[in-house]
């Protein structure tokens, strides 16, 4: 598997609609960075937040995930309570092609704040909203920011593409808008 470089997902982005909206080059402009890099592209979190909380004293079952768990809000910045997490999603709208697996990676300014962003893997053929989770490893409230980056995805290409795409097979986050929880 080869690391794709900023011309091809400039040119996957531009004819392809790999990322829907596309920022051609990395801003800052006192903000956390955003856009395309070298060999990846940092994506911004969307201001639709589900903050966790054990109000109802709710189980976390994956198998019965209950939505109790969270508190929604709709927000420029979203405080993650100590050793919690927050669930989040990208502005950015994604469709990645049929020989290709993302890889996404935490921004280097929250993991030195103690905040980790998780996310699995973007099979060849899904598309989407990312959902993004963002953990708090601190032991005090930590902040996120809505419209700024918060992960980078870097774009792996396979020597050949897969007999089954995850379109082929009808994932169930296939064509996910907004903030997904599991299911099943």
């Amino acid at each position: 598997m080869a690391i794709m470089p900023d011309s091809w997902i400039r040119e996957m982005a531009e004819t392809k609609g790999m990322i829907e909206p596309y920022v051609e080059a990395q801003r800052r402009d006192g903000v956390i960075s955003y856009g395309v890099s070298s060999y990846g592209y940092d994506a911004r979190v969307a201001s639709e937040f589900k903050i966790f909380t054990n109000v109802d004293n709710a189980l976390v079952d994956p198998k019965n995930f209950s939505d109790q768990s969270f508190v929604e809000r709709d927000t420029d910045v979203c405080i993650i309570p100590p050793n919690s997490f927050v669930l989040a999603r990208t502005v950015e709208y994604f469709r990645i092609p049929r020989d290709v697996l993302v890889i996404c990676l935490g921004k280097s300014t929250y993991a030195r704040c103690g905040i980790i962003v998780n996310v699995t893997p973007l099979e060849p053929e899904w598309e989407g909203h990312v959902t993004l989770e963002f953990s708090n490893t601190t032991p005090l409230p930590a902040k996120v920011y809505a419209n700024e980056g918060g992960c980078q995805f870097l774009f792996l290409k396979g020597a050949s593409e897969p007999d089954v795409s995850y379109a082929d097979r009808a994932g169930k986050y296939m064509g996910q808008r907004g903030v997904t929880l599991p299911r099943l």
